[in-house]
């Protein structure tokens, strides 16, 4: 599977960004994508996830009400759409996939097998 994330950029405070995350290769082998991201000097952190095949979503807390996951299985992409973004939202975001069920480990960034490359969303005025 691989894994091809777009969409980041600058944007000012309370602004809105779409990240995109394209799959191809063994798709049918992915049972939930999920986005996380890391701030300079944080750990990895999930931020949503959504299951390949279904509407089953989670969410951080600390996005909640801003972020929405949402997936077009016929184009094998899921996007976040980010809105009120927050200085703190500021971070290396990557979209990760994994065939596991095992929902209790849905954030744990080791139990996903394929990782797409980050993009950089920069919130700030």
């Amino acid at each position: 599977v691989q894994l091809q994330a777009s969409g980041g950029g600058l944007v000012q405070p309370g602004g809105s960004l779409r990240l995109s995350c394209a799959a191809s290769g063994r798709t049918f082998s992915i049972y939930s994508l999920g986005w996380f991201r890391q701030a300079p000097g944080k750990e990895r952190e999930l931020v949503a996830a959504i299951r390949w095949s279904g509407s089953s979503t989670y969410y951080a807390d600390s996005v909640k009400g801003r972020f929405t996951i949402s997936g077009d299985n016929a184009k094998n992409t899921v996007y976040l759409q980010m809105n009120s973004l927050k200085a703190e939202d500021t971070a290396i975001y990557s979209c990760a996939a994994r065939s596991s069920r095992n929902i209790v480990a849905i954030a744990t960034p080791t139990s996903y097998d394929y990782w797409g490359q980050g993009t950089q969303v920069t919130v700030s005025s």
